[in-house]
């Protein structure tokens, strides 16, 4: 088997992009876009489905439907995952799936946002639910062998670290650009009306992100480093024994909840800027990319520390400075300074655990499935990256029930948004609890051994 070059790690690494630029057009901008605020209306938002807490007077249209989509997103998981691990295609078992998928992923995207009704419809709330469950499936389908490729890529803790390092900031990268779509959005919007200003931006960005989906499905040759014999197992009975790892049991509790709590910051994000600090929507682009600028700058100590320092440790540091920054964001325009002075501390707070949870989590779940696979000789790296992803998308179902709610508590106050962010900030705190049960030490004591030996 060839080894990985660096080269080659970035080539796979522009496929993050790709799919997290995707990714953040629905994250950052589905709520924002079908439950906008006032000042989005006031723009010329037009509003396309029922709002308000209209189902038992608890949900929303939108988080109902969102909330659906990722439980729908969760359950394809590892079916998607036992597919691959099972195939026996020529090409590899991951590369293949990726390359089929990158296509209609890209125009899902898009479709999402083009409700075929010009005005509140019951017709958009069902074209909504079905392209974002097709949004979902096509990601996952995309996603879950990609993920896989990380543990049999990363044969060693050295290149794991360096895969995962190179990821998150293609990941962070494409997390940018989707925050930036107002930048693109606000010229067009004198000739296309905002909503066909918005459309187009996401379609030119989409154009975007399908050309980064295709450069690792042609720029590696999956067989040329990855010797794997495909799984017998069906879906459930892989699903079955991937949870019956303790150490994967914690390490996916601690997730969902880190997911959780993220997912409520990430969807708020806009809310958070424009109501609570006062701030233009475009104010939303600058903070993320100064946020993502100076995550960046943390990843080299990060990295260096990652191979000095058990990831443990440094993730329960991630977990503790996240929670920082969601109460800082929940008390921000209440009292002291204006509303930038506020967004840039929410920046510096929030930048350093940003790069440690970028980075380190995709390889603790490589460790453990690589270690899983040297005790039972079973190779279901698919499926340990499918099963960590139905885990946290479940966990991301109930964020957007619970923001979407929250928001709609006396939006021009803010309250809803307070509370929304004070959620967040206890979810995170309660992650790094189950987290500190995770036995680092056994999992490191299996895998180093036999890699020295191997040496």
């Amino acid at each position: 088997m060839k080894k990985l070059t660096k080269g080659k790690m970035w080539c796979f690494a522009v496929g993050q992009f790709g799919w997290s630029l995707l990714s953040a057009l629905i994250t950052n901008w589905l709520v924002y876009f079908y439950q906008p605020d006032e000042a989005s209306q006031a723009a010329g938002q037009t509003l396309f489905i029922p709002q308000g807490r209209v189902i038992l007077g608890v949900a929303t249209i939108i988080g109902a439907i969102a909330a659906v989509g990722r439980i729908f997103d969760a359950v394809t998981d590892p079916l998607i995952a036992n597919l691959s691990d099972r195939s026996k295609n020529p090409e590899g078992r991951r590369i293949p799936f990726m390359r089929r998928i990158a296509i209609p992923f890209a125009l899902i995207t898009v479709l999402v946002f083009c409700a075929p009704v010009n005005g509140v419809s019951a017709v958009n709330g069902v074209w909504l639910l079905v392209t974002l469950l097709l949004f979902y499936l096509f990601m996952t389908t995309y996603c879950t062998p990609y993920n896989a490729l990380i543990s049999e890529l990363g044969t060693t803790q050295d290149t794991r670290i360096s895969i995962s390092t190179y990821i998150s900031v293609t990941f962070l990268l494409g997390s940018a650009i989707g925050y930036a779509a107002p930048y693109i959005w606000g010229p067009l919007t004198p000739v296309l009306g905002r909503v066909g200003a918005i459309r187009a931006t996401f379609a030119i960005l989409a154009a975007v992100g399908l050309v980064a989906l295709f450069v690792p499905t042609f720029t590696i040759r999956e067989k040329d480093y990855i010797k794997a014999v495909p799984s017998n197992d069906n879906a459930f009975s892989s699903l079955a024994k991937t949870f019956k790892n303790k150490d994967f049991r914690i390490f996916v509790g601690s997730d969902v909840l880190y997911f959780v709590a993220l997912t409520i910051f990430q969807t708020g994000l806009p809310f958070f800027i424009t109501t609570l600090m006062k701030l233009p929507e475009t104010m939303t682009t600058i903070l993320y990319i100064a946020m993502t600028l100076l995550s960046f700058a943390c990843y080299p100590l990060v990295n260096m520390l990652a191979h000095r320092l058990n990831k443990k440790r440094l993730v329960l540091i991630g977990f503790i400075g996240l929670s920082c920054a969601y109460i800082v964001t929940a008390v921000s325009g209440l009292f002291g300074p204006g509303g930038m002075v506020w967004g840039v501390l929410v920046v510096v707070v929030a930048a350093f655990p940003m790069a440690i949870l970028g980075i380190l989590p995709q390889a603790i779940v490589a460790d453990i499935a690589q270690a899983d696979a040297m005790v039972t000789g079973e190779k279901r790296e698919g499926m340990f990256f499918a099963a960590r992803t139905f885990a946290f998308k479940m966990g991301q179902s109930l964020s957007m029930l619970l923001f979407t709610a929250f928001a709609s508590i006396s939006p021009a106050t803010g309250l809803g948004y307070r509370i929304a962010a004070i959620t967040a900030t206890v979810i995170c705190l309660a992650g790094a609890v189950v987290l500190s049960r995770y036995n680092e030490k056994k999992i490191l004591g299996i895998i180093v051994p036999k890699q020295d030996a191997g040496a």
